[in-house]
């Protein structure tokens, strides 16, 4: 298993492997569990952080099981979509769902999303993905896939402190 912590000015999001097909995050969110919740699941806040700052279309969320959701980032003149379905919603606590980037058709991961109220204001973010094969789990690792989520990360820390 491997470790690897993004430093960052607030919390650090650590990234291991737990398995030939997983990568497991952690970040704590200074925020509530229910605040956290609502800012992954309002598609008004979702394209406030999700694209990295860059221009984020909700086109489906449905947050239900066997919803759809699909999301599409502008950058650089560039458009990536993403999506899936969900397969279990638990409000506040867990989202399981699939993703899959329209530019790797075929590759689907499924993500595991759980949210630890820390008891201090605080909230843990527990997310695990599970992919098809260690092949698709690497390429993911080597993406810049951490980079990015970082950055989604203090865009999302900037939306929670602005709901307060």
């Amino acid at each position: 298993m491997t470790t690897t912590t993004a430093h960052m000015s607030t919390n650090a999001a650590t990234l291991s492997t737990p398995s030939d097909r997983e990568i497991r995050v952690e970040r704590i969110f200074n925020a509530p569990r229910e605040r956290v919740w609502k800012a992954m699941n309002d598609p008004a806040l979702i394209a406030q952080w999700w694209g990295r700052g860059n221009k984020l279309v909700v086109e489906k969320h449905e947050p239900v099981r066997g919803g759809h959701w699909r999301y599409v980032e502008h950058a650089n003149g560039e458009q990536h979509g993403f999506e899936g379905r969900y397969a279990e919603v638990t409000p506040p606590e867990r989202v399981v769902r699939t993703f899959e980037w329209d530019g790797m058709p075929g590759h689907v991961i499924l993500e595991t999303a759980t949210l630890e109220d820390l008891g201090d204001g605080r909230t843990k973010l527990v997310s695990v993905s599970l992919f098809m094969t260690t092949a698709d789990r690497d390429g993911m690792l080597h993406s810049g896939m951490e980079g990015g989520m970082n950055e989604s990360y203090r865009a999302l820390d900037k939306v929670l402190a602005s709901m307060k």
